[in-house]
């Protein structure tokens, strides 16, 4: 049976909607997960957790409520990735345009990151890697994700990269600058370089050096854009818009994005 709730429009007008009693929508979860081919689940998959400012404002709460409840989601939908295979995530958590909001806002969105971090490395269940600009951030912060980076090497679990003052034009900047350091050290002039390079140079220096692109970027809250998220490394990736809002996002809408994705098919611009 069948029951109305209430659900946002693309104008942000409250409108009826009909949604499943839970029973009904564990079954249709379990049908989903059944559907979905191992062989087709994404072995990188990156998320951009949008939507959690405009989550407090709906909920009436302050902001920092939005972003702690969006961080509290990240925990949960880690736990989906490790259940369903995935092997890297890349949660795109601090952008530098956002580097420019009101600074109170920030540094409790600093705080909520740093207490982020510390439940990941509490859970020795994920090796994580900073992915951003760390010069950015507060000392403090850069060091515990250099330090978090360090003791969690090891484990053979969810790879996850932690975009924190990250922006996809500052990584290709800071991957060219790095390329063409380590040319000079080697001694090879600006010419010979510019000679040689290809795509794959510039790939070796990214933050994401030596892994995967993304097969799958999700991003929440209904906005259709890459906002800078992973430029270079999301040329073939697959893209999955989702109304929710990143602190609303469901199990049900991970298991559809899946199924889309495996729907797909994945040409490389061929």
């Amino acid at each position: 049976m069948l029951r109305p709730g209430r659900s946002r429009s693309r104008g942000g007008q409250s409108r009826v909607a009909w949604t499943f009693p839970e029973v009904g929508y564990s079954f249709y979860e379990r049908r989903l997960q059944r559907n979905l081919a191992p062989e087709r689940i994404p072995h990188h998959i990156g998320v951009m957790v949008d939507g959690n400012r405009r989550w407090a404002k709906l909920a009436g709460a302050p902001t920092s409520h939005g972003h702690q409840a969006g961080a509290d989601k990240i925990h949960e939908f880690l736990g989906w990735c490790e259940e369903l295979g995935v092997q890297v995530v890349t949660l795109y958590m601090l952008s530098t345009d956002n580097m420019g909001r009101p600074q109170e806002e920030i540094d409790q969105l600093l705080d909520i990151i740093a207490n982020t971090l510390d439940r990941l490395g509490e859970s020795n269940r994920v090796r994580v890697q900073p992915v951003g600009a760390l010069d950015l951030l507060p000392e403090d912060l850069s060091a515990k994700l250099v330090s978090l980076a360090g003791s969690t090497a090891r484990i053979d679990g969810l790879h996850v990269n932690v975009a924190v003052g990250y922006g996809g034009r500052r990584e290709i900047v800071d991957a060219v600058k790095e390329l063409m350091r380590d040319a000079a050290s080697r001694g090879t002039s600006l010419e010979t370089l510019a000679e040689q390079l290809t795509d794959q140079h510039i790939s070796s220096f990214l933050y994401t050096r030596g892994q995967q692109d993304p097969d799958l970027v999700i991003r929440t809250s209904g906005e259709q854009r890459l906002s800078g998220f992973l430029m270079w490394q999301s040329a073939y990736s697959e893209f999955y818009f989702c109304e929710a809002l990143w602190p609303d996002f469901r199990r049900v809408d991970f298991l559809r994005a899946l199924r889309d994705f495996g729907r797909r098919q994945r040409r490389f611009g061929a």
